[in-house]
């Protein structure tokens, strides 16, 4: 859906509007939740950490803090979406205390890493109690009966604000809620919160003018990636267990890559998309986000795409297509054949991202899954690039927005508005006006498409293992192009009805955390800086890794059933992940209290 807009109408100006945001989401923060002193005075300035190298999650801050208890910390940290939603409906937890614990530590995210955009935990706190006490009476609501779900700022809920980053949507209150927002409350789930994003979500770095910048909780001096850049920092830091982005060209994965979350990416279509604020031309819709989930654990991804496949979308929103979920529990064979993505020239991966694809290799076929090695150039990542940003480029409604508030667009955001200069033989295309271009770049992609659907049937693999980012995280303003990613989202030539029950199919693809980025003195190419940020060894040490899994066309249940396969054998070679942190913990001062969400997520180093 696209948002109408108009010039942000303030006689004081954008910038005194802005301030009355910030201090009214200052004050929905209650007043008991605030850091303490003690805290506060351990760390460096607040207004430091963008330049700080500080890793949040090892200071075990929640607990040093006081304001939840143990069995808070042991609701928020010690258990994944599965065992949350066991002990809901065994009666070992009720939604009010699930709620009440998720809720303190998202507030305290915000306050270490300005993640939230919209919060209500007061609405949230009531929903929670509704819950119970219809648990009690009658039975549970739906699958995810009681769970906290957080959304990003683009999903509109009924009487907040959906500004994604904009000065020249603020003050907009939504009169209805999203389609998804509709669904997920019949199934039970509990919102509380919204997270931020980038300036009209166009960039992979989460700053805007409104909320201002969204910190790594891993290293804060580092990008927590975007535009699902809230909600990457704020699963990270565990004050969610399951929050649902968007991604239109690695808005789900690169925040994952980041954060070291679980993501998903769905095909277009299965998860209704419908009444988001999304700063594009549906009549042009050249290319189609979908929705999808992020969370700690590899099984969250299917709890949450089974729930709401299951609830029939397409009868609550015609953006989803009536395709049922299929239950696929393990793969069709007993190895797997996966294809490895090639390094494509134009974006040259960072040491770490080759050490972390090769370890990733080596241990898949330790346990006698097949990895055959794709050649780049049948493979056409960069070209795949130049199209995407070309039908990107198509559309001005995310600078029209920003220059429609009065606001400077922020530095991450130049990157998409721009575009990148991919040497083109411009002559056939930069003649035709905007149609013939858009004609133009669809048959390509068309041909695209094509040679995709013969690399599949070249190679017969189940799925796919790629790099999700040139890079990990980087330094704030340098995350680069998303060429891992949004090459996914251009594989397709299938697009009758932009936004609609008909429109294109992407390729599902899971992003899987594994490891961390080790400082390597292997020299690195200068000069695709455009392309592939430069590379800083001492800056990204530590940085959470992750590979990509992508399969073919509406084959999500069998994305998740070859990533699970995955998780378990990285998670098995991991060196036991929680008792590094547990470790951490212990060095920093905190209990070390023993955790049950078996993720490499947590397997970064201390700074």
């Amino acid at each position: 859906m696209v948002a109408r807009y108009s010039a942000f109408a303030s006689a004081e100006g954008w910038q005194d509007g802005v301030d009355k945001k910030r201090i009214s989401c200052q004050r929905a923060i209650p007043t008991a939740w605030a850091l303490p002193k003690s805290v506060m005075e351990s760390l460096p300035n607040l207004s430091d950490f963008p330049t700080t190298r500080l890793n949040l999650l090892t200071r075990d801050i929640p607990r040093l803090s006081g304001i939840l208890t143990d069995r808070e910390l042991d609701i928020t940290e010690s258990h994944s979406v599965s065992s949350l939603l066991d002990g809901l409906t065994s009666g070992v937890f009720t939604s009010v205390e699930v709620t009440l614990a998720f809720s303190k530590r998202a507030a305290i995210a915000q306050q270490l890493t300005n993640c939230l955009t919209e919060t209500f935990f007061e609405q949230a706190e009531k929903r929670a109690r509704y819950l119970d006490d219809l648990r009690v009476k009658g039975g549970p609501l739906g699958p995810l009966h009681g769970l906290p779900v957080s959304l990003k700022d683009s999903y509109q809920v009924e009487g907040t604000e959906a500004c994604i980053g904009a000065v020249a949507f603020m003050g907009r209150i939504s009169t209805e809620n999203s389609a998804l927002v509709d669904l997920l409350l019949d199934l039970g789930a509990v919102l509380y919160v919204k997270t931020s994003v980038p300036q009209v979500l166009m960039a992979v770095e989460t700053d805007n003018n409104v909320f201002g910048r969204t910190l790594n909780p891993w290293n804060t001096s580092l990008t927590a990636g975007g535009s699902s850049g809230g909600e990457g920092a704020l699963v990270a830091f565990r004050g969610s267990p399951l929050g649902v982005g968007t991604d239109l060209g690695g808005s789900i994965r690169i925040p994952s890559l980041c954060c070291g979350t679980y993501g998903f990416k769905p095909s277009s279509g299965r998860i209704p998309f419908g009444r988001q604020v999304m700063p594009l031309n549906a009549g042009i819709g050249a290319i189609v986000p979908s929705a999808g989930p992020m969370a700690n654990d590899m099984a969250a991804l299917k709890v949450f795409m089974q729930a709401v496949i299951d609830a029939k979308p397409s009868g609550h929103d015609a953006t989803a297509m009536d395709v049922p979920w299929r239950s696929i529990n393990a793969p069709s064979r007993p190895k797997l054949r996966l294809g490895l993505l090639p390094e494509d020239p134009r974006f040259p991966l960072h040491p770490p991202v080759r050490e972390t694809i090769a370890s990733v290799v080596q241990i898949l076929e330790s346990h006698g899954h097949a990895v055959a090695r794709l050649d780049a150039a049948e493979c056409q990542v960069a070209a795949a690039n130049q199209i995407g940003g070309r039908l990107l480029g198509l559309d001005s409604t995310p600078t029209d927005i920003i220059a429609s508030g009065g606001e400077p667009a922020v530095p991450s955001a130049a990157l998409f508005a721009h575009g990148i200069d991919w040497g083109f033989v411009r002559s056939k295309v930069d003649a035709m006006d905007r149609l013939g271009q858009y004609g133009a770049l669809q048959d390509q992609r068309a041909e695209l498409a094509e040679c995709w659907r013969k690399l599949w049937a070249k190679h017969d693999v189940d799925a796919i293992i790629a790099p999700a980012a040139q890079s990990t995280a980087m330094e704030h303003d340098h995350q680069g192009w998303p060429g891992y990613t949004l090459f996914l989202n251009v594989l397709d030539a299938s697009f009758p009805l932009p936004f609609g029950p008909h429109s294109e199919l992407q390729y599902p693809a899971c992003l899987i955390p594994f490891g961390k980025a080790k400082r390597s003195d292997v020299a690195f190419p200068t000069g695709l800086e455009h392309c592939t940020p430069a590379y800083k060894p001492d800056a990204v040490e530590g940085a959470p890794c992750s590979i990509q899994v992508f399969t073919k066309r509406m084959r999500d249940e069998e994305c998740l059933a070859v990533a699970t396969v995955i998780d378990t054998c990285l998670r098995g070679a991991a060196s036991s992940p929680i008792e590094r942190h547990e470790n951490r913990l212990r060095e920093a001062g905190g209990s070390g209290q023993r955790l049950t969400h078996a993720t490499a997520a947590w397997d970064v180093a201390t700074t």
